[in-house]
């Protein structure tokens, strides 16, 4: 059976149940290979030409910025190795042809601390003003969110993902289920998230327990990535915050806080539950802007003069 569609439904459900993917990067995979499919009109795998994919691969360049460009190749190459892999094809099509491209380096962005300060000022306030029961205890579990944003330099996926289980507030420990279904575990290091993690959770217990993830609504609901970014564009706006924050940008913070900070870029790399330490380097060229700035306004030799 060399039909592509097929194969392609095949190599899916083999991600699913046996690389154990999730469903974000499934649904990234679907999406990449039926472009392809549809794109260069690729009905049977002998269709997978080095040609065909040069020219489709000459096309995604006019279409796409550079990483999404790398995202779809990566989507397809990972297809024909599965093929190869499975012995449905004796030749990988990808060996015969060259897809190396610069792909501009892009630094994370991060927030200033003091604009951190701000925002979680701004959110224990709205606590401690709510005229309503409803504001006080939202007020409370969005003051949870961010701390706990900040605190662990967590995913916003894997934030909204946390089970009641996951969190251990007795020894101040959380388990993480990050990317490709690995788990990593982050100490809180802080009393007063410690105390604010536990005050929500005593408010929220019996919305929790309906849902079983750590953080809900007010109906008992889980909480959606989507709320959580409404509620950070909604107090970053009380505020009078002139940067567009976004959930992610508490992970660029953290890790180059801690980079700034002297902290081992291996350890780094475990807290944020990077598969590689290449990944977490990019936080050095961050860190590296930092040093320009501090070097050429505080070292000494700048108070020489000849």
């Amino acid at each position: 059976m060399n039909n592509l569609q097929a194969l392609i439904e095949n190599y899916l459900k083999y991600c699913s149940t046996q690389k154990r993917l999730d469903e974000k990067t499934l649904k990234a995979y679907r999406i990449d290979l039926r472009q392809f499919s549809e794109q260069t009109s690729a009905f049977d795998i002998a269709d997978i030409t080095p040609e065909v994919l040069e020219a489709y691969i000459g096309e995604l360049h006019k279409k796409y910025k550079p990483k999404t460009v790398k995202r779809k190749i990566a989507s397809l190459k990972a297809l024909v190795h599965y093929l190869e892999y499975k012995e449905i094809i004796l030749q990988n099509p990808f060996n015969k042809i060259q897809v190396r491209f610069r792909e501009p380096v892009i630094l994370p962005k991060t927030i200033p601390l003091h604009t951190v300060e701000t925002l979680l000022t701004t959110i224990y306030r709205q606590r401690s003003n709510a005229k309503t029961d409803y504001q006080k205890r939202n007020a409370l579990r969005d003051a949870a969110v961010a701390e706990l944003l900040f605190a662990t330099g967590m995913r916003i996926s894997e934030l909204c993902t946390l089970k009641n289980a996951d969190v251990n507030l007795y020894d101040g420990t959380i388990l993480i289920h990050g990317k490709g279904d690995k788990e990593r575990r982050i100490q809180i290091g802080n009393d007063a998230v410690l105390h604010v993690l536990k005050e929500y959770r005593k408010d929220f217990d019996m919305e929790i327990q309906n849902c079983n993830h750590f953080f809900a609504n007010q109906s008992g609901k889980a909480l959606s990535d989507q709320s959580v970014r409404r509620m950070i564009n909604k107090y970053s706006s009380l505020a009078a915050i002139d940067l567009h924050i976004t959930p992610h940008m508490f992970r660029h913070t953290f890790a180059t806080s801690l980079l700034e900070a002297d902290v081992d870029i291996r350890y780094i790399q475990e807290m944020l539950g990077h598969s590689s330490i290449n990944i977490t380097e990019i936080y050095t060229h961050v860190a590296l802007a930092k040093q320009k700035n501090i070097l050429s306004t505080k070292h000494p030799r700048n108070n020489f003069h000849f």
